[in-house]
Protein backbone atom coordinates (compact mmCIF):
# COMPACT_ATOMS: atom_id res chain seq x y z
CA UNK A 1 0.00 0.00 0.00
CA UNK A 2 1.28 3.46 -0.89
CA UNK A 3 0.53 6.93 0.43
CA UNK A 4 -0.56 9.53 -2.10
CA UNK A 5 -0.73 13.28 -1.81
CA UNK A 6 -3.86 14.54 -3.57
CA UNK A 7 -4.50 18.23 -3.98
CA UNK A 8 -7.00 20.06 -6.13
CA UNK A 9 -7.91 23.61 -7.10
CA UNK A 10 -11.50 24.20 -8.14
CA UNK A 11 -12.28 27.22 -10.31
CA UNK A 12 -15.70 27.32 -8.61
CA UNK A 13 -14.91 25.92 -5.15
CA UNK A 14 -18.54 25.42 -4.11
CA UNK A 15 -19.75 23.66 -7.25
CA UNK A 16 -18.31 20.18 -6.73
CA UNK A 17 -16.23 20.36 -3.53
CA UNK A 18 -18.22 17.80 -1.52
CA UNK A 19 -18.39 15.32 -4.40
CA UNK A 20 -14.62 15.53 -4.91
CA UNK A 21 -14.02 15.13 -1.15
CA UNK A 22 -16.26 12.05 -1.01
CA UNK A 23 -14.45 10.48 -3.99
CA UNK A 24 -11.08 11.09 -2.32
CA UNK A 25 -12.25 9.51 0.94
CA UNK A 26 -13.43 6.45 -1.00
CA UNK A 27 -10.21 6.17 -3.04
CA UNK A 28 -8.25 4.18 -0.46
CA UNK A 29 -8.29 2.34 2.83
CA UNK A 30 -7.59 5.47 4.90
CA UNK A 31 -7.24 9.20 4.42
CA UNK A 32 -6.13 12.40 6.14
CA UNK A 33 -6.93 16.00 5.28
CA UNK A 34 -4.29 18.38 6.65
CA UNK A 35 -5.48 21.38 4.58
CA UNK A 36 -8.72 22.43 2.87
CA UNK A 37 -7.97 20.87 -0.52
CA UNK A 38 -4.93 18.74 0.33
CA UNK A 39 -5.32 15.09 1.24
CA UNK A 40 -3.24 12.03 2.00
CA UNK A 41 -4.72 8.70 0.88
CA UNK A 42 -3.38 5.21 1.59
CA UNK A 43 -4.32 3.03 -1.36
CA UNK A 44 -3.30 0.04 -3.45
CA UNK A 45 -4.41 1.90 -6.60
CA UNK A 46 -2.08 3.22 -9.26
CA UNK A 47 -1.64 7.01 -9.46
CA UNK A 48 -3.20 7.02 -12.94
CA UNK A 49 -6.28 5.19 -11.62
CA UNK A 50 -6.73 7.76 -8.87
CA UNK A 51 -6.32 10.57 -11.38
CA UNK A 52 -8.88 9.01 -13.75
CA UNK A 53 -11.42 8.63 -10.95
CA UNK A 54 -11.04 12.23 -9.78
CA UNK A 55 -10.59 13.91 -13.17
CA UNK A 56 -14.11 12.88 -14.18
CA UNK A 57 -15.41 15.12 -11.35
CA UNK A 58 -13.40 18.19 -12.35
CA UNK A 59 -14.05 20.89 -14.89
CA UNK A 60 -11.66 22.07 -17.60
CA UNK A 61 -10.46 24.99 -15.43
CA UNK A 62 -9.85 22.89 -12.29
CA UNK A 63 -6.44 21.56 -11.25
CA UNK A 64 -5.45 18.19 -9.78
CA UNK A 65 -2.24 16.79 -8.29
CA UNK A 66 -1.82 13.09 -7.46
CA UNK A 67 1.65 12.11 -6.23
CA UNK A 68 3.02 9.09 -4.39
CA UNK A 69 4.90 10.28 -1.30
CA UNK A 70 7.48 8.84 1.08
CA UNK A 71 8.37 9.77 4.64
CA UNK A 72 7.19 12.59 6.81
CA UNK A 73 6.22 16.09 5.77
CA UNK A 74 7.00 19.37 7.50
CA UNK A 75 3.79 21.13 8.54
CA UNK A 76 2.91 24.39 10.22
CA UNK A 77 -0.54 25.20 11.57
CA UNK A 78 -1.96 21.74 10.86
CA UNK A 79 -1.73 18.12 11.95
CA UNK A 80 -2.32 14.73 10.38
CA UNK A 81 -5.16 12.62 11.71
CA UNK A 82 -5.86 9.42 9.78
CA UNK A 83 -9.38 8.12 9.26
CA UNK A 84 -10.43 4.74 7.94
CA UNK A 85 -12.76 4.58 4.98
CA UNK A 86 -16.36 4.13 6.04
CA UNK A 87 -17.64 0.73 5.04
CA UNK A 88 -21.35 0.10 5.45
CA UNK A 89 -22.41 -3.11 7.17
CA UNK A 90 -25.11 -3.57 4.54
CA UNK A 91 -25.56 -3.00 0.81
CA UNK A 92 -26.83 0.41 -0.22
CA UNK A 93 -27.00 2.27 -3.53
CA UNK A 94 -23.79 3.97 -4.63
CA UNK A 95 -25.42 7.43 -4.74
CA UNK A 96 -27.11 7.08 -1.34
CA UNK A 97 -26.85 9.91 1.17
CA UNK A 98 -27.15 7.48 4.11
CA UNK A 99 -24.17 7.23 6.46
CA UNK A 100 -23.95 3.96 8.43
CA UNK A 101 -22.76 4.26 12.02
CA UNK A 102 -21.87 1.28 14.22
CA UNK A 103 -24.39 0.09 16.76
CA UNK A 104 -23.81 0.81 20.41
CA UNK A 105 -23.65 -2.32 22.53
CA UNK A 106 -26.79 -3.15 24.56
CA UNK A 107 -25.02 -2.44 27.87
CA UNK A 108 -25.05 1.27 26.93
CA UNK A 109 -28.81 1.29 26.32
CA UNK A 110 -29.75 0.66 29.94
CA UNK A 111 -30.27 3.39 32.52
CA UNK A 112 -27.65 1.77 34.74
CA UNK A 113 -24.27 3.02 33.55
CA UNK A 114 -25.81 4.99 30.67
CA UNK A 115 -23.64 7.97 31.51
CA UNK A 116 -20.51 5.83 31.37
CA UNK A 117 -20.50 5.38 27.59
CA UNK A 118 -18.08 7.71 25.86
CA UNK A 119 -18.11 8.50 22.17
CA UNK A 120 -14.82 6.62 21.80
CA UNK A 121 -16.43 3.46 23.15
CA UNK A 122 -19.41 3.79 20.82
CA UNK A 123 -17.22 4.04 17.74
Amino acid sequence: MRTFLISYDLANPYANRHVVAQAIMEAGQSWARPLESTWYVKSDALPADLEDKLRSLLGSEDGLLVQAVKGDAVMAGTTIRWFRQRRPAFDMPENSNVVAFPLISPKHNTTEGAGDASLAEAV
